[in-house]
């Protein structure tokens, strides 16, 4: 079964509580009657009203003013995540019409990141024409991610393999494999496989091909999650797969907050915005 369906029929009768702040956007409004039609989630705006839990969310985590609080309600992303860490909605699907930045610092002013992450980062998932199914991470947040925060993005990545594709089989990518290169790149990403226990440094090709794995003497060649050093690599290389692979890119998403969310690109279509929330669906029942 693939992954979009494995997670359609998670989604199926959970009645999950999604909020969608961008609901006023053409593509958000058909996403959300094919939603609601095929009973796959319950689709929710932002509330019309500001209440004392999602307020309540705001002063206790961030100690701020009950005033301030109100104020950055008045934002339909910030009411939408409090509406999540106030336990009204179950994840939260943004993006459509917002920058990713403005999505993060919703998402982090009230929901927070998860126990043990130190920092936000991002993931699509790679569906292949040959049925292979990826983790691309850092492909959207993270410009230039030191050791520290590589092997966060690392680390939080491998969860989420383990929860949509059954497994975390991951590989930090490079330009050089093993021992046979050098440079700050290679040494930032030498640190965190070190650290992590996961393959790497290694390249694409080692880290997708059995043979050349075998051949270079690092991994298995069958990873299933690509760590990408820089987002420049990330971005680069999950465009590269659509254009010349024919591959579905699904999301980004958000990952290391407490709850899902979901950061759509602004150049989703309908159909993108229900993969994505489907996955962040069975995201949220597996949380």
């Amino acid at each position: 079964m693939s992954v979009l369906n494995a997670a359609r029929a998670i989604a199926a009768g959970s009645d999950t509580r999604v909020v969608f702040p961008e609901l006023d956007d053409p593509r958000v409004a058909e996403a959300a009657r094919h939603l609601t039609g095929n009973d796959l989630c319950s689709v929710l705006g932002v509330t019309p009203e500001i209440t004392d839990a999602q307020v309540a969310v705001l002063v206790r985590a961030r100690g701020m003013k009950e005033a301030m609080a109100r104020r950055l309600l008045q934002k339909p992303l910030y009411r939408a995540a409090a509406m999540v860490a106030a336990g009204e909605a179950d994840a939260m699907v943004a993006g459509a019409d917002s920058p990713t930045r403005r999505v993060i610092e919703a998402a982090s002013m009230a929901i927070g990141l998860a126990d043990g992450v130190t920092i936000p980062s991002s993931y699509f998932l790679m569906l292949f024409p040959d049925g292979r199914t990826f983790v691309f991470a850092d492909c959207a947040v993270n410009v230039a991610p030191d050791a520290t925060a590589l092997e966060a993005i690392a680390r939080a990545s491998a969860d989420t393999a383990r929860v949509l594709l059954g497994s975390a089989r991951v590989a930090l990518l490079s330009f050089s494999t093993g021992t046979s290169g050098a440079g700050d790149s290679v040494d930032t990403v030498r640190a965190v496989a070190e650290a992590t226990g996961f393959d790497g440094p290694v390249q694409a090709d080692a880290a997708l091909n059995a043979t050349i794995a075998a051949k270079k003497g690092l991994g298995s060649g069958d990873a299933n999650v690509l760590v990408f050093p820089s987002l420049d690599a990330g971005n680069i290389a999950y465009k590269l797969c659509q254009e010349l692979a024919g591959a579905q890119a699904i999301g980004p998403f958000l990952q290391g907050f407490a709850r899902p969310v979901c950061d759509l690109s602004r150049g989703a279509t309908a159909e993108d915005i229900v993969a994505s929330t489907l996955v962040t669906i069975a995201l949220a029942q597996r949380a």
